[in-house]
């Protein structure tokens, strides 16, 4: 009592009851938990309630003079959920994190009822990874409630969930979820030995783990896979890929993780191969756009007009007449300016961001154009490329890509076509050179023999469910067939 009053001085959220187990003569019981963090009603049903109708004078000898912790599990509790502590940095862990500790007079372990009901925002939608057909639910910030949608999905026993601790101060609790027998063990081992190495005194989202266990934490791209579905998780478990928990964020890791990745959504699985595979290749040729527009636009206006057909290129250059930046500072006043209404209808509340993200788009596009600042070709190129990086279903990736676009647009200024092939060469060769985990990051598109060929079903273009047979590179070699039959069974 003494030790927990000293360590939680000036806690008002701090209860600790000392009160007698259950009438005159009984030995007596210190109750500690934090308000708001516990269930004070299921406390209160399950435990002090039994607790004030044990009558100690009615027991029989046999149960005084028995361990009074067992005495105390077996008439006092009227829970299923508990468990003992024997250190006092274990009870500290479980009473700071929603759960109550009893400390029985004359015992020398602590009773660990679980009754965390901290406040929660329930199951929502999913918001960054929204999908036209399929499930609507998204993780929210309470690990228990992650674990349970993943298992909810995936009823194997071979499903497994290694729960532990990061974090000095904040002692973060982080969770991997994997089937057994599917994943293969080096990289679990990799992936703990990862983890294990964050030495740090707080993680408040699982974006500051993906930070410590990335390999190249210079590259502009993301080598671990965020995703706020559960059935995105769960269907990359079935490929031998593992789920990292982080409790406090609605975001799941997954590892590993390679370019194709980040261009795969959920709904691509759940409607016809036909449309998906057209959709996935504009993502594709999106991409493609939001990297490499502007510095198209830039190399052939400025080091090939020649390209350019003569009636387009008289208007071209009327209406650049009157502007008094170069080509590539249009292109930068306008694109950050673009960004900038992109960075303000993410942080208004969403019934408004999107009118003025396009409102303002309209009138500062329009404003500029006839103050003589940009001219209209260049309006037109930075609003497709804003179009087409809205086609990207990984918001890591569009990062990325954002970074490399300026990249590029400054190779392009300076070297024309040269320019930009060498800088697409230079992002390639980057691209080639990185691994998530052990796996080539440009997978199926390199190495892709590994697996027979069997990744080029799922990349550019989704091949139908019947054809993908066999697991991704990821799953181990002896179990990576999924489909044993594809053909359909005919009535008699």
């Amino acid at each position: 009592m003494q030790h927990f009053e000293t360590l939680f001085a000036d806690c008002t959220d701090f209860i600790g009851r000392h009160m007698p187990l259950g009438g005159e003569g009984a030995p007596w019981v210190y109750m500690a938990y934090f308000d708001a963090l516990s269930d004070r009603d299921l406390f209160d049903l399950s435990v002090v309630r039994h607790m004030f109708e044990m009558d100690w004078a009615a027991l029989s000898p046999s149960e005084k003079s028995a361990d009074l912790l067992t005495t105390m599990k077996n008439r006092g509790l009227a829970t299923a959920d508990f468990s003992e502590a024997d250190n006092m940095e274990d009870v500290l862990y479980f009473v700071m994190a929603g759960d109550t500790a009893l400390f029985v007079e004359g015992c020398d372990k602590a009773i660990i009822v679980a009754t965390r009901g901290f406040p929660n925002r329930g199951i929502g939608a999913a918001e960054t990874e929204i999908v036209v057909q399929g499930s609507q639910e998204a993780f929210n910030e309470v690990l228990r409630f992650n674990t349970a949608l993943i298992r909810r999905r995936v009823r194997d026993t071979g499903l497994k969930v290694k729960q532990s601790k990061l974090g000095k101060r904040s002692i973060t609790d982080i969770a991997l979820m994997y089937i057994e027998g599917i994943v293969r063990p080096e990289v679990l081992a990799e992936v703990e030995r990862r983890l294990e190495s964050i030495d740090v005194d707080g993680l408040m989202d699982s974006g500051c783990v993906e930070q410590f266990i990335e390999e190249s934490w210079l590259s502009p791209f993301p080598q671990v896979q965020l995703t706020e579905r559960p059935d995105k998780a769960a269907a990359s478990i079935l490929e031998g890929r593992i789920a990292i928990i982080v409790d406090n964020s609605p975001f799941v890791m997954l590892v590993p993780v390679s370019l194709n990745c980040f261009f795969q959504s959920s709904d691509d699985y759940y409607s016809r191969w036909q449309v998906m595979s057209i959709t996935r290749v504009l993502r594709f040729g999106g991409a493609f756009l939001a990297v490499a527009l502007p510095a198209i636009y830039l190399a052939v206006a400025l080091y090939h007009p020649s390209m350019i057909p003569l009636l387009m290129l008289e208007k071209l250059a009327e209406a650049s007449r009157a502007v008094p930046f170069p080509a590539l500072m249009e292109i930068i006043l306008l694109d950050a300016a673009f960004e900038l209404l992109r960075e303000a209808g993410i942080r208004l509340r969403s019934a408004s961001g999107g009118t003025i993200g396009i409102v303002g788009g309209l009138i500062i596009g329009q404003a500029a154009v006839e103050a003589g600042l940009v001219s209209p070709i260049v309006v037109i190129i930075v609003a497709i490329t804003g179009i087409a990086t809205f086609a990207i279903p990984n918001v890591s990736l569009v990062y990325g890509f954002r970074l490399v676009k300026y990249f590029l647009l400054i190779m392009a200024a300076a070297l024309g076509f040269i320019g930009l092939w060498a800088g697409l060469l230079i992002v390639l060769i980057h691209l080639a050179s990185m691994r998530s985990f052990g796996f080539p990051y440009l997978l199926p598109f390199a190495a892709g023999e590994m697996n027979g060929g069997e990744g080029w079903k799922d990349a550019v273009i989704r091949a139908p469910l019947r054809w993908m047979r066999r697991r991704p590179f990821y799953a181990r070699k002896e179990e990576r067939t999924r489909l044993l039959s594809s053909q359909p069974r005919l009535k008699d």
